[in-house]
């Protein structure tokens, strides 16, 4: 299947320009003028041609692979597959949960909040702006989620969404038939390896222990579709974390 690059240069709705250097000239480039007053409007603006072009990736039997450089992009995404008829089970790889709402997070961080969303859970202001239809939390697994907010993990723990703390588990487990879409969150790889990440969260697995689960994915044949959440450009001075980043997808997309 051919992968159709997709990227989008921003965190929420303010411009990340170190990352336009990835993009190569087959790439798609989502980079509308964003006019709203609000940052929930401006990403809507954002997300609606993410969705489109996602939508059209799948009707043309390619694959779309975005990235970007926060979670919340993966509501475009996963609007776009549904919109194309895709229906899948996510695979969510993130050194958090991503799963608070307004009430539980200690921080009110957007960026905090869209597997929630995405579930249904919290303000779904982003998720009905793009079209993206509930996804059934039996159908997300989490990992490894190693750092979680107290109510975040209480909310977790709770819910019916499968969270496996070590990304290993998921090679011990048969894969849940049909398509998965795979959102994989860098800074779920260990910091000694990535350090160029806005949010360490100390641990977290090796290089390689990511590599042999992505070569699990790829051997099965059913990704769908791949979001990425990137390093922070400014950080990564020696390009290290680009390096491990890039590596990695590129054996999730064999």
């Amino acid at each position: 299947m051919k992968n159709r690059m997709i990227l989008t240069p921003f965190f929420l709705d303010e411009p990340l320009a170190g990352l336009k250097d990835l993009a190569e000239q087959d790439w798609w480039l989502n980079d509308p003028a964003l006019t709203e007053d609000d940052a929930q409007g401006r990403m809507i603006e954002l997300y609606r041609p993410l969705s489109q072009a996602v939508n059209t990736a799948v009707n043309k039997g390619e694959r779309p692979v975005s990235i970007a450089g926060d979670c919340c992009t993966t509501i475009g995404v996963l609007a776009g597959l549904q919109q194309g008829g895709v229906n899948p089970t996510l695979i969510w790889f993130d050194a958090h949960g991503d799963f608070n709402n307004w009430e539980s997070s200690p921080s009110g961080f957007l960026g905090g909040m869209p597997l929630a969303m995405i579930v249904g859970r919290g303000e779904l202001r982003l998720s009905q702006g793009v079209g993206q239809t509930v996804l059934p939390e039996s159908r997300v697994i989490l990992t490894d989620g190693r750092d979680l907010d107290p109510e975040e993990k209480i909310a977790l723990d709770e819910s019916a969404v499968i969270h496996l703390p070590d990304v290993a588990l998921l090679c011990d487990r048969p894969l849940p038939a049909g398509p998965i879409y795979v959102h994989f969150d860098v800074d779920v790889i260990d910091p000694q390896e990535a350090p160029a990440m806005n949010y360490l969260a100390e641990g977290g697995p090796a290089v390689d222990e990511l590599k042999r689960v992505f070569e699990y994915l790829s051997a099965s044949g059913q990704v769908a579709a791949v979001s990425l959440s990137s390093w922070n450009p400014e950080m990564d001075e020696d390009g290290r974390s680009r390096t491990a980043v890039m590596n990695l997808l590129e054996i999730l997309l064999q």
